[in-house]
């Protein structure tokens, strides 16, 4: 297990590193994540929803994604409330406290997890047990069983930090789980934030005796700098922690793994560029899988940038409005703001809006929510560049999709709720397209058709297909290919494989395999 001594540290990364490490070593691993809180979410091949970073370390791992890999996703819908999915379907919407709280029920636990304090009569179960909802302990636990069953080694990973006493009787994900696995766990800290002495020391001096003999050792994530400077460094943590430090792994800007995180989004905030195709994606309060931009981000055309500023919407070439968790919410917000009138006033100018779920339905005519699904707005107008109506409604739809676009076949996946008057997943009009597929803007066909009528001065802008031949002329590693999906397939095995070398190169790979055969 790769725990944190907080968020945003890289313990996805270092999952995703380590299920290709393993499989390069003739391994055949599963990524674990217990529980996810996330609005990047991805459909399986069955058409259930799990947390996106699972599904990337899934391909790490070269296997197919699955529920078992992450059966709770929490889905935040406002500062309070989230909307869980288990097993890979919606269950119902849980306000923060009633999930968190602990509930009576003096019985002992199932699974082989007991409250890692002495108190019997705080079950360290959330939503579960007295209070008549499902079990989730015993649903992770069964969860993790069964991938263990199938796979080996599994890679798990925590969730935030490991030391949020408050949370420690129902914590579902960190250490509780790494008792039910019987895992070895190591310590991820960013040193990048600042204060990776006390954060990695307290982390693991505020465990349990019996939790702290599982963490067998520690990563120091993000370095910058002479890596020779950090050895004394690593030395007095080895003393202070008594845990020994299995490596020290550098800063790195020239790999591509997908994020998890929104957080990251606040360092894309960028502004418009000379001399290229200018894409303003509306930053929304519960932006939902910005992966969507990934491809177009790298694209050598394009300057991708996410804002809420009327202006820059204005004067970009495209807008896009991305997913979101609560359409109405967000809708309502963009209203407030100015963006709604800016993205109508700039596609009455001529520019191209594109809007993703649900800033597919955004672009609507309305969007209603009779039975209050997303909250407590039970109507409200549309931007009106589509002429499509929403009905918000309990059912999810998730899949994985095949579409043509410009006579060509496309993939993409669909998890949306919500029911708009059309059986069309994606819309177009002039100068205004609407999907439900997230995935859309990987596909070579749709970028070529969203850039083609704009220039850069005088100059047309190439194909992409012309683009990646080029590149392939001047770098070896990436292969020219007309099949765009290949293309993609073929650029993320290069990026998982470029990770893996990296961290091979700063880990002490030796130990590693020592504890895990140790055990």
């Amino acid at each position: 297990m790769f725990a944190g001594t907080g968020s945003d540290v890289g313990k996805s990364i270092v999952a995703a590193a380590f299920c290709r490490i393993f499989l390069q070593d003739g391994y055949h691993p599963a990524p674990f994540k217990a529980q996810n809180m996330a609005l990047n979410s991805y459909a399986t091949p069955e058409g259930l929803e799990i947390g996106r970073a699972q599904a990337v370390q899934a391909e790490a791992a070269g296997i197919p994604c699955h529920t078992d890999m992450n059966p709770l996703l929490l889905k935040p819908q406002s500062d309070h409330t989230s909307q869980v999915v288990l097993n890979g379907k919606p269950i119902g919407n849980k306000n923060a406290y009633d999930y968190w709280k602990p509930t009576p029920n003096p019985s002992p636990r199932e699974g082989g997890i007991d409250s890692p304090t002495d108190n019997t009569n705080q079950a360290p179960l959330p939503w579960g047990g007295a209070g008549g909802g499902p079990d989730f302990r015993k649903e992770v636990c069964s969860a993790f069983d069964r991938l263990a069953s199938r796979y080996n080694p599994i890679v798990m990973e925590g969730a935030g930090s490991i030391s949020e006493l408050n949370l420690r009787d129902t914590d579902l994900v960190n250490l509780p789980m790494a008792r039910h696995a019987n895992a070895d766990v190591i310590l991820v800290g960013d040193i990048d934030r600042g204060g990776v002495f006390a954060s990695v020391y307290g982390s693991i001096a505020l465990q349990t005796p019996e939790d702290r003999k599982l963490i067998k050792g520690i990563i120091i994530n993000k370095f910058r700098g002479d890596m020779r400077l950090f050895d004394d460094g690593r030395r007095m943590l080895e003393e202070i922690c008594g845990v020994p430090v299995l490596g020290v792994i550098p800063y790195y800007k020239d790999i591509y793994i997908e994020e998890e995180d929104s957080v990251s989004l606040e360092k894309k905030q960028r502004e418009l560029a000379a001399g290229k195709v200018n894409v303003a994606v509306v930053l929304l309060r519960h932006i939902s899988n910005f992966t969507d931009f990934d491809t177009l981000e790298r694209d050598p055309r394009v300057n991708l940038f996410y804002t809420n500023n009327v202006a820059d919407i204005g004067r970009a070439d495209i807008i896009i409005l991305p997913g979101t968790k609560v359409t109405l919410d967000d809708l309502l917000e963009l209203r407030r703001n100015g963006c709604a009138q800016a993205i109508v006033r700039a596609h009455r100018d001529g520019h191209t809006v594109v809007g993703i779920c649900g800033g597919y339905q955004m672009l609507g005519q309305t969007i209603s929510d009779p039975d209050g699904i997303e909250g407590t707005i039970a109507s409200l107008p549309g931007l009106g560049l589509l002429p499509i109506h929403t009905t918000m409604t309990a059912e999810k739809t998730t899949q994985q999709v095949t579409f043509q676009f410009e006579g060509q076949e496309c993939y993409g996946y669909e998890i949306h709720q919500g029911i708009s008057d059309t059986d069309q997943a994606i819309m177009q009009t002039d100068h205004c397209i609407g999907t439900y597929i997230h995935g859309f803007l990987d596909n070579a066909p749709v970028i070529d058709f969203l850039l083609k009528d704009k220039a850069v001065g005088s100059a047309p802008l190439q194909s992409y297909a012309a683009l990646n031949s080029s590149r392939a002329c001047s770098r070896s590693e990436v292969e020219a290919s007309s099949d765009f999906s290949r293309s993609i397939a073929a650029f993320k095995e290069e990026q998982y494989n470029k990770l893996a070398d990296h961290v091979r190169q700063h880990v002490d790979m030796d130990s590693i395999y020592k504890i895990l055969t140790d055990d």
